[in-house]
């Protein structure tokens, strides 16, 4: 079997944003939510729209929609305000950290000094952009901003200071040659003249608790019950009065004054025009021509036939596990745990389970309806039926326990089938934390507070369809299981302990298992206050993340049996001469081990690690700062081993990156060689040589054979720093690219083009 197969990096496809706008994203995407729609713009008959993680823009004509996140151009997550300048094509995007994103034909610019007033320690977040020419106002906790979006700097800024306490810009705009600025004590303005940063100066308008102001051809303002229209004379109120408007935008020909639930529109006048109905919340709405187009809360844009316009994704944004399985099929869990994974984290969203079926994500109508509560720390398809999904509910309410629920794939809906509270007396007690299936597809599920307050275990009876709960009368919390070898691997995460489940071959018998602890005496650190993942790699060693650490126990299944002499041990490296321990006070959140052995470590405000299989090199670290990731801990990594990709979980989204390293066996797959050509002013990195053998003997050699390099590659690719083997770069030309596997049986060649 001799596979060749070479790939250009050359042009990436680009995405278009605003017109020109290139940003490309090689190895990344997101599955963020694009529901919430905060703010909306309009561009020459494209609708450009900010949602909570990312920014996309809907063409109205063609029904084209593309986006643009932090997985292809963007630096943060959780925007809260945005606008856009259809004239110069220059939008502005704030986040909630008090960061910005400067987004051009040119490319994205990150602002992260945004002026800050002297003793201000509440929240930075940028409340409020408005958009003027060249000019942007920027409302803050604690006043406004002039930024230049030209010079990408920022101007004057007048920082809302009385008797030592500082007050909100709820939003402000930029009128003539004045800023305005609604607060909770008045419409504010100053003139944009060199008395601007004094506060002390500015003027009072009108008194009263204001929350939104736009402006264009006419300025407008508004509490939450009345609009004003304001031409520097006496306000003047709207005709309609509103129950709590949420949004204000005027553009050259109406006022669109957001209700909640109704959208009224009136002329530059002020007269009004008419009001419509999304069936929904919304948070803003503007007109195009005579047509009213809604930024809604759940469905992303709607016009008013009631047609919905978003990329596609979960329904929100807050994840915890996934779980992967079937053709690119998922399953996302939305719960959380906090205070040493005891209590549920409450999410007000109510989220329950998001599906993707392979081609769209699909959220159920159950989880819309009725008044349950959720913490879903957990989602399985059944092995066998993977239109049977489980989940677990870990909620202090009557609602907790295992519920039971069928897809239907007609209408593309889960139904409620099952409620299994687990023999619960109080709604403290026997709570479901995670699932897993054994090798003969029969369902466990991990317990948390038994009603003697341990940890304990239930099997699932698929003939009496009922829950069989033990309680193992020590520790009194519990991981997600794995199973592997007829054995359950469980995290205790508040004591120092771990535990491995024996079934004895008999899994519906709870009586006659064994479970085997690990606790400090058998290597855990000492100030550890209890496990919080597991993984088992190719070579049967298990990788156990604690609270304050990694630890690895070698030749996992013999050594757990015998707790009185098995030692986990730490990852020790070298680092300037000396050795020390690999993530040592350290929580880690998850391992996960790839096809090719290497293991994926989750660190809990560390980011993500990409590990060699031993542990001793780390290959990549990925952190918010250098990378797409939304957030620092992340939950959960799944790895797809049939394609490589590698799924990134947490409460603020998940995104994906495409790994190098897939199904990886002991012949070679389809061989990959990128970049090619390698020009050394466009690219400075290493060669990648993927869909290698697990054991891959490599020879690099010039056009005339003599060999300029040689290595072994194990777990399925190999880079080139493109260095001879004196440790020089090669010189340009071709090099020929010879590959054997581990015993010789099976070959592969590839070619490289270097250009100095």
């Amino acid at each position: 079997m001799k596979k060749l197969s070479l790939i250009s990096l050359g042009v990436l496809a680009s995405l278009q944003f605003v017109n020109a706008q290139n940003i490309s994203s090689k190895k990344w995407a997101d599955l963020f939510s694009y529901n919430n729609v905060l703010a909306m713009k309009e561009d020459n008959g494209k609708i450009v729209a900010a949602a909570e993680n990312g920014i996309f823009y809907y063409t109205i004509s063609s029904g084209e929609i593309t986006k643009l996140s932090k997985a292809n151009g963007l630096h943060e997550v959780k925007i809260s305000a945005f606008d856009y300048n259809p004239q110069t094509k220059i939008g502005l995007i704030g986040y909630q950290n008090g960061s910005m994103d400067v987004v051009t034909p040119d490319g994205v610019t990150y602002i992260v000094d945004i002026p800050i007033a002297t003793g201000y320690n509440a929240s930075k977040k940028i409340n409020h952009i408005s958009i003027t020419g060249d000019l942007a106002v920027i409302s803050v906790g604690y006043g406004v901003s002039i930024f230049d979006l030209k010079k990408k700097e920022f101007k004057d800024s007048a920082f809302f200071l009385t008797g030592g306490v500082y007050e909100a810009s709820n939003e402000a705009t930029i009128f003539g040659n004045k800023v305005y600025s609604v607060t909770n004590t008045g419409l504010k303005s100053h003139e944009m003249n060199t008395t601007f940063p004094v506060f002390s100066t500015w003027s009072t308008e009108m008194a009263g608790s204001f929350k939104h102001i736009d402006s264009e051809s006419v300025l407008t303002f508004s509490s939450p019950t009345t609009a004003y229209l304001y031409n520097g004379g006496t306000p003047t109120p709207l005709s309609q009065t509103f129950s709590n408007a949420r949004d204000l935008v005027v553009n050259s020909n109406s006022i669109v004054v957001t209700d909640v639930n109704r959208i009224y529109t009136f002329n530059t006048s002020g007269n009004f025009n008419n009001s419509v109905t999304f069936g929904e919340e919304c948070n803003t709405a503007i007109a195009v021509g005579s047509n009213v187009y809604g930024g809604t809360v759940l469905s992303g844009i709607k016009n008013e036939s009631n047609n919905s316009f978003r990329p596609d994704g979960p329904y929100f944004n807050f994840a915890y596990k996934i779980n992967l399985y079937g053709d690119n099929q998922i399953l996302v869990s939305t719960g959380g745990r906090g205070n040493r994974f005891n209590t549920p984290i409450s999410n007000p969203k109510n989220p329950g389970f998001y599906y993707f079926d392979g081609m769209q994500w699909v959220y159920s109508s159950y989880f819309t309806s009725g008044t349950k509560v959720f913490n879903v720390l957990d989602a399985i398809a059944n092995p066998t039926d993977s239109n049977e999904v489980f989940f677990t509910n870990y909620v202090f309410s009557p609602d907790q326990g295992v519920y039971k629920m069928k897809y239907n794939s007609a209408n593309k809906d889960f139904e409620f089938v099952k409620q299994y509270n687990l023999g619960a007396t109080s709604i403290y007690y026997t709570r479901p934390v995670g699932f897993t299936y054994d090798d003969q597809n029969n369902l466990f599920v991990t317990v948390a507070f038994t009603q003697d307050a341990s940890s304990g275990l239930g099997f699932y009876d698929k003939i009496t369809d009922q829950f069989t709960v033990k309680s193992f009368g020590y520790s009194n919390g519990s991981q997600k299981p794995l199973f592997y070898e007829k054995l359950l691997w469980i995290p205790l995460p508040r004591t120092n302990q771990f535990l491995a489940y024996d079934l004895k071959g008999t899994p519906s018998n709870l009586t006659d298992d064994t479970d085997y602890i690990l606790n400090q005496s058998n290597g855990f650190a000492a100030n550890s206050g209890g496990s919080v993942s597991v993984a088992i790699d190719k070579s049967g060693d298990a990788w156990i993340g604690g609270d304050v650490g990694l630890r690895v126990l070698p030749n996992a299944v013999s050594a757990i049996k015998d707790p009185n002499s098995a030692t986990v041990e730490p990852i020790i490296i070298e680092q300037n001469g000396l050795g020390e321990e690999l993530f040592r006070d350290a929580q880690i959140l998850q391992v996960e081990v790839d096809a090719g052995d290497h293991k994926w470590v989750s660190v809990d405000g560390g980011g993500v690690y990409y590990l060699s299989a031993d542990g001793q090199q780390t290959i990549k670290h990925f952190t918010k700062e250098n990378s797409p990731l939304p957030t620092n801990s992340i939950t959960d990594i799944k790895v797809d081993r049939k394609t490589g990709k590698v799924y990134f979980v947490s409460y603020d989204g998940i995104v994906t990156y495409q790994g190098d390293v897939s199904d990886v066996t002991s012949d070679f797959g389809n061989v990959l060689v990128y970049p090619n050509p390698v020009v050394y002013s466009n690219f400075k990195g290493k060669v990648t040589i993927k869909g290698l053998a697990e054991v891959t003997n490599i020879r690099i050699a010039d056009a005339t054979g003599n060999v300029v390099h040689s290595a072994v590659a194990r777990g399925g690719y190999y880079e080139w720093d493109l260095n001879n083997q004196r440790g020089k770069r090669v010189a340009s030309g071709i090099y020929f690219v010879l590959m054997t596997n581990e015993d010789g049986s099976d070959k592969a060649t590839a070619k490289i083009a270097v250009v100095n």
